[in-house]
Order: C-alpha cells, then structure tokens, then sequence
C-alpha cells in the first residue's frame, strides 16, 4: 500500500527567509506521524503547504494519491484540519458552526454524534466567545471530522491547554488512530510526541535532520547513559570525581547524577567508595538516552548539518 502524505523536496520562502529548505517525507496508513522542532523551525509552514493553506515555491505533495499541488479542492474533501488557534465568530455556537462546516463537503458527519463525540453536547447553544479554552479545542477537532477525513492534520493541538484537557485530547488523537485514521501531529513537547507518534521527524531551520521510530531515533544518539543515585549521607563531587569517565558530575546535597559510557563499570566504583564511607544507597537509577536529548542534539546551535535517513 503507498503511504497516505508524500512530500518531496519542499520549498517555501518568507521575504528572504527559507521557511522550509527541501522538506521529504512520507506518512503511512494509519499511523500518527510526528513533525517535531523548535517554534520556527518550519512545521505550521510545512503542514500548510500540505494542506493547501500555503503555495509552495517547489515540491511535490501528494495526499491520499491525489497531486496536491494540481487538484488541491479534491484533496480537502478527504481531510480534515485543526490548527493552532480556531477563530469563529463570537456568537456562532457549536452547532451553527458544525451545520456551517459540514454544508461544505459531499460526506457529513450528523451534528449530533460530533457534539456527542467530542464532549460539547451541554455546549451546542453555547455562543463560541464563551467557551474555554479546551472547549475551543474540541470544537476544533470536532470542525476537522465534519467530513469523515482519511487524514486528519493536527498543528500543534495541545498549546496552551492545561493538564487535563491534554490528557482528553491525547486519549481523542489515540482514539483517531484506532478508528483508522492517519493523522500527522506537530508539536514541540517532546513527551507528547514520545507518547503519541509511531515515527517522528525532526525539523530544524526548514530541514528534516532526523525521521523514524522513536526507539530507532534513540539509538543513533550518541548522549551518553545518566546515572543517578541518592544516599543516607551527603554527597560531595570531590569523592564522585573518582569515579573513572563519569561526565557533567552534580552533587546536591544526598544525591548525584553523572553520565558515563560504561554503565557497569562506574556502578561498581560508585558502591565501592559509598561503601568504604560507610554511605548506604536509598535509590540508584540509570537513563538512556531519551528522545529528548536526541532532539537537543539535533536542534541545538552548534549542531552539524544532517540529513534524514
């Protein structure tokens, strides 16, 4: 089966500002696939070019099989969109706005079963200026199923919005997937991406540096292994410093962290000196490399120029 997005070499200028500098990638079926990066980096530019809201200078997109780019009104029949901010008019309810919307597409979604979905039933006469801010949301996500999509764009969906009301909408993305939905997700909150996306990638001034699955991404970091441990006593950094190839060593108070490239090696000295001390471990953690020290790696200043496998 061909993937749902491909994106090729996609390029789009702001006043002399490369926004996206030759972005490729391709999305599967059924998937939820991250584009993750610093703010600036390219991702709203890049999904709206996808999308339609935005003409490329070059590239070629292709969504659900159809040229984007030559038949764009066909492809926004087949998708759906929630982007960071929905603006509607201020006394427009929920349900105007969903009767609004569907009236625009040949497939419907009855207005009831998205009010019901979406928990905004007690909010259908609502006026629009009077809901929360995750409220907003979910009529947001409830306005990008009017149409039953194959693909469901979601540009940064949870900014802003307190904890809970994360928690709901990462259970709705989860439940988009189940449903059979592909969804493609931009966010710089690294633990959603980690929690949601079966791949990821990662663009950085206008380029995809890195692109798979989390764990594949975490391999190929070179972010050494943390060691963490806390004591009965106090620690100090001049009795850790023995501890041989133990980097970025911190000490505060009855605990410490280091990083090291041989896990077993500085466990066994770390026991070794408490012991002698007479200082008994409380906790004793050790940390791979998470996604996020790959994706510091990959945006930080001096990183090298990469590009994606």
């Amino acid at each position: 089966m061909s993937p749902k997005v491909i994106v090729r070499d996609l390029r789009k200028h702001y006043d002399g500002v490369e926004a996206a500098r030759g972005v490729s990638f391709d999305i599967e079926d059924g998937e939820i696939f991250g584009l993750i990066g610093p703010n600036g980096a390219g991702k709203t530019t890049t999904l709206e070019c996808v999308i339609g809201l935005r003409q490329p200078d070059a590239g070629t997109i292709e969504v659900c099989g159809i040229d984007a780019r030559e038949r764009p009104l066909e492809v926004k029949q087949k998708i759906g969109a929630a982007l960071q901010t929905t603006a509607l008019q201020d006394k427009i309810t929920p349900r105007e706005a969903l009767a609004l919307f569907a009236s625009f597409y040949r497939q419907r979604t009855p207005v009831p079963e998205l009010l019901e979905r979406f928990g905004l039933a007690a909010k259908a006469d609502a006026y629009f200026d009077t809901l929360s801010g995750g409220q907003r949301q979910r009529l947001a996500l409830a306005l990008a199923f009017v149409n039953r999509p194959e693909l469901v764009f979601l540009d940064e969906p949870t900014s802003a919005l307190d904890t809970q009301s994360r928690r709901d909408l990462h259970r709705e993305i989860l439940q988009m997937k189940a449903d059979g939905h592909t969804v493609l997700l931009t966010t710089h909150y690294i633990d959603e991406a980690e929690a949601l996306c079966d791949r990821i990638a990662v663009i950085h001034k206008g380029t995809i540096v890195a692109a798979g699955a989390t764990r594949d991404l975490v391999g190929r970091s070179s972010a050494l292994p943390a060691v963490s441990v806390a004591a009965t006593q106090l620690l100090d950094r001049q009795t850790l410093s023995a501890i041989a190839g133990a980097d970025d060593l911190v000490c505060d108070g009855r605990t410490a962290r280091f990083h090291t490239a041989d896990v077993n090696r500085a466990i066994e000295q770390l026991v070794a000196i408490l012991s002698a001390r007479g200082i008994g471990i409380t906790e004793l953690h050790v940390q791979k490399a998470s996604l996020e020290d790959v994706f510091l790696e990959l945006t930080s200043a001096d990183a090298p120029a990469a590009e994606a496998p």
